[in-house]
């Protein structure tokens, strides 16, 4: 009777189950849900069309036509094809050199200084303070203020005649040209004990550095929000740990906040960079009331001119597409390495 039993069930017409129907089943199965993963394919395709649509005619069709330009000598309408002699001119320029150099300085004095008094607010406000929300408001205030309106103030703040910074300053005897000054601030530091420096070392004008102060004040709420989000992500117990080994304040912060909110660094880092190379605001609005040239930006002495705003007077002032064209490319295509250089050190630090 075992035996009997036993074949029935080794038998697969004899237990009911037909090999053929099961493998027409099993087709029909994958035909329909190759069907309807298609029509979840377009379904999610019709909704991306809207959004598709409008970066394609609003940032894509831009970028492509721009390098077009680049490659022309286009004034108000376009003259000849003439391959790369935009770039090739634009890097014998002296004004781009000069212009270039002084976005490098606005990066490295803006960025790095603004990070670090972020963190060191956002650590502060981390702790158990009273009126925490509103000293978190008061922070992140100047970065939702208007960029144009708040540089105008400052300009006001600046002015050599009448602004509020050099009255304050009258009762020590100084009084400071700020925004009109060209004069690096590391060779006035220098002439003032007598010394003289060689012309690389004059760093930064005046005018730029404060230029650059005002853009630290408009940014460090928003790098002070980054931050303290990160900080929300520690663990809390990890301080308790360390607290209760007998570990300081300093060490904490040393040994486990800064490695924990290397993610938060290096992302703050990368659009920083790219957000101070791209600045234009303040630093147009601010060189405009310098006494120059008012259709030209970029005064004192071309002293607060960055590629950006030098891109800005080819386009605008000179009406040179093309050249200009050529010259955002360039800040392009060094943007882009700095991002991939920056990317490329974070997952080496991750991955050690």
């Amino acid at each position: 009777m075992a035996q009997v039993s036993g074949q029935v069930g080794s038998d697969p017409t004899l237990s009911g189950v037909n090999p053929l129907r099961t493998g027409v089943s099993g087709a029909a199965t994958v035909t329909r849900r190759r069907a309807a993963g298609r029509r979840d394919n377009l379904l999610a395709f019709l909704f991306l069309a809207p959004a598709i649509v409008i970066l394609s005619v609003f940032n894509f069709f831009p970028l492509f036509f721009s390098f077009y330009i680049s490659l022309h000598n286009w004034r108000i309408r376009k003259v000849g094809f003439v391959g790369l002699a935009n770039y090739a001119e634009a890097l014998q320029k002296r004004e781009f050199w000069q212009a270039l150099g002084n976005t490098v300085y606005y990066v490295i004095g803006t960025v790095p200084i603004t990070m670090a008094l972020a963190l060191f607010i956002a650590y502060l406000l981390f702790q158990k303070v009273r009126f925490l929300s509103f000293f978190r408001t008061v922070y992140f205030l100047p970065y939702v203020t208007s960029s144009v309106a708040a540089a105008a103030i400052w300009t006001w703040i600046f002015n050599a005649r009448s602004g509020i910074l050099n009255q304050l300053l009258s009762g020590t005897g100084t009084q400071l040209r700020w925004l009109l000054e060209p004069k690096g601030v590391f060779a006035m530091m220098a002439d003032r004990v007598g010394l003289t420096m060689p012309s690389f070392l004059h760093g930064p004008s005046l005018a730029l550095v404060a230029i650059m102060a005002v853009a630290i004040w408009h940014l460090l709420g928003f790098d002070i929000v980054i931050f303290l989000a990160g900080l929300g992500n520690i663990n809390k117990e990890l301080y308790e740990a360390a607290r209760i080994d007998g570990a300081g304040e300093w060490a904490i912060f040393r040994r486990i906040t800064i490695p924990l909110l290397a993610p938060t660094i290096s992302f703050l880092t990368i659009i920083s960079t790219i957000g101070a190379f791209k600045a234009f605001n303040e630093i147009y609005v601010m060189s405009l009331s310098t006494g120059g040239n008012s259709a030209k930006a970029g005064n004192p002495l071309g002293s607060t001119q960055t590629v950006v705003v030098y891109v800005y007077n080819q386009f605008y002032s000179s009406q040179r597409l093309g050249y200009g064209s050529a010259v955002a490319f360039l800040l392009f295509a060094i943007i882009f390495a700095l991002t991939v250089l920056q990317l490329w050190h974070g997952r080496r630090r991750e991955a050690m």
